[in-house]
């Protein structure tokens, strides 16, 4: 069993047990549920924007503990500051040690997009999103079915969410269907954690035109950026370049000055 798989497997048994505790009544109960949400796309195609999304991350399979100390309420308003197009939170806490409360917390604190970045596996995480304030959720292609995807982003459509798919793989883009916003080439592959940069060039030209286009992990420099850039991709999710930095908010102002 890979990593994905026993990510996959934990997170189902996870949800299990959390709509044994909440229903989606409780969630639709919540302050933010009835919010009028922020395009992440939107954000990401402006011309004036450098398309960069931040994330907010503690640690991970691959690289363990990544960052113990920020905060997402001393970060995320930094990030912003910044011209962050948006910020991604980690909800995972098992592997990533992240939580929801994170984006409660910092949610009356920004107003740029926030994308849960969750391995979402069943419809009620897509409530749970709209119902934590979250604009936007992640669909990762490599776990879902053609099916699950087209009936998870439908759902998050009629919640005003946006749908960002990650794909690694040119026969992943098989599950796109027209209830998706973006569409982010992840460099990453889920399964070794092995990082290519050229996975996104090569996928690029695949992906239909409708659509946003990001390249996601292992951006970590100027010139990456540049060439991302050339290629046609118009945004690009930068987590842990800044996270494993002492001050990732500080980290991302200098960064994109410097774009």
């Amino acid at each position: 069993m890979d990593i994905l798989e026993k990510i996959v497997l934990h997170k189902k048994k996870e949800v299990a047990t959390i709509k044994e505790q909440f229903s989606i009544q409780d969630l639709e109960k919540s302050r933010y549920f009835e919010r009028e949400t922020i395009s992440l796309q939107q954000r990401i195609q402006d011309p004036n924007s450098h398309g960069i999304i931040t994330e907010f991350k503690r640690k991970s399979p691959s690289k363990g503990l990544i960052n113990g100390h920020s905060k997402p309420e001393d970060v995320t308003p930094l990030y912003e500051q910044a011209g962050a197009a948006g910020i991604s939170i980690l909800t995972d806490h098992e592997f990533f040690g992240g939580a929801i409360d994170d984006i409660i917390q910092v949610r009356p604190l920004i107003n740029i997009p926030i994308l849960r970045k969750e391995f979402i596996v069943d419809e009620f995480q897509i409530i749970q999103a709209k119902a934590i304030g979250a604009d936007a959720i992640l669909l990762i292609a490599e776990c879902l079915t053609k099916e699950e995807i087209a009936h998870f982003s439908q759902c998050a459509q009629s919640l005003n969410l946006e749908v960002l798919m990650e794909v690694h793989s040119e026969e992943m883009l098989d599950k796109v269907n027209d209830n998706l916003n973006i569409i982010g080439v992840n460099n990453r592959n889920l399964k070794t954690f092995e990082v290519n940069i050229e996975q996104s060039m090569k996928l690029f030209s695949k992906i239909p035109s409708k659509f946003a286009k990001i390249s996601e992990s292992g951006v970590s420099n100027i010139k990456e950026i540049h060439a991302l850039q050339n290629t046609g991709f118009e945004g690009f999710l930068i987590g842990e370049n800044f996270m494993k930095t002492q001050n990732p908010g500080q980290t991302c102002i200098n960064f994109i000055k410097s774009i």
